[in-house]
Parts: structure tokens; C-alpha cells; sequence
């Protein structure tokens, strides 16, 4: 079992950062592929990026090259780290572990609220 508890979302203008944390409880978390998804109102969820164990990355073509994820696996914790933040951006973000950055995710986190003013 892998239990994951986000943190770090919140209001901010447009143009601003935030790093959301995912922290991890059990003993697996640095076998386990890991991912951010989001889901907007109204709209279906869609993948933001993810990490390998070996910490190869992956990127939605929206979030490329201003968003970051990271992972240190002696805190059991994956980041991710937002710049150059737009409204689009807001969305209820969660975080994932699978077996592959390919899935299937089968762990999910409660997710924050990530809000991005005009």
C-alpha cells in the first residue's frame, strides 16, 4: 500500500510559481514511477508530468518548459515545481505512483486546489 498526501497549492497571479509536494508513506516509494495529473472544472483529467525510479522525466506539451518535477527518495516526496504560471493552470492537481511512468497509476493522492488570477 502506498498512501500519498499533496501540499503546496493555493491562490497566486498569473506569472507566479508554487511547488506542490507529494509526500509518500511506505517502503516502495523509490521502486514506483510517479505523476502529476490535473482536472479543471468541467473538464476530464489530463497528465501534467511524471518521474521514473530512475528519474527520467516526462512532460505534457502544455507544462514543458515551465513546469519541473523532481522526486528525492530519501524524504519519500516528489515536487512539482510551477513558473510562469497562466489561469489555464488551475485545476485540482493530484499526484500518482505506478509502475511506469507509463502507468498504471494505481495509488492517488487526495489532491490541492492550484488557482491562477488573470
Amino acid at each position: 500500500q502506498v498512501q500519498l498526501v499533496e501540499s503546496g497549492g493555493g491562490l497566486v497571479q498569473a506569472g507566479g510559481s508554487l511547488r506542490l509536494s507529494c509526500a509518500a508513506s511506505g517502503r516502495t516509494f523509490s521502486n514506483r514511477a510517479m505523476a502529476w495529473f490535473r482536472q479543471a472544472p468541467g473538464k476530464e483529467r489530463e497528465f501534467v508530468a511524471a518521474i521514473s525510479r530512475g528519474g527520467t522525466t516526462q512532460y505534457a506539451d502544455s507544462v514543458k518548459g515551465r513546469f519541473t518535477i523532481s522526486r528525492d527518495n530519501a524524504k519519500n516526496t516528489v515536487y512539482l515545481q510551477m513558473n510562469s504560471l497562466k489561469p489555464e493552470d488551475t485545476a485540482v492537481y493530484s499526484c500518482t505512483a505506478g509502475r511506469t511512468v507509463a502507468g498504471p497509476y494505481d495509488y492517488w493522492g487526495q489532491g490541492t486546489q492550484v488557482t491562477v488570477s488573470s
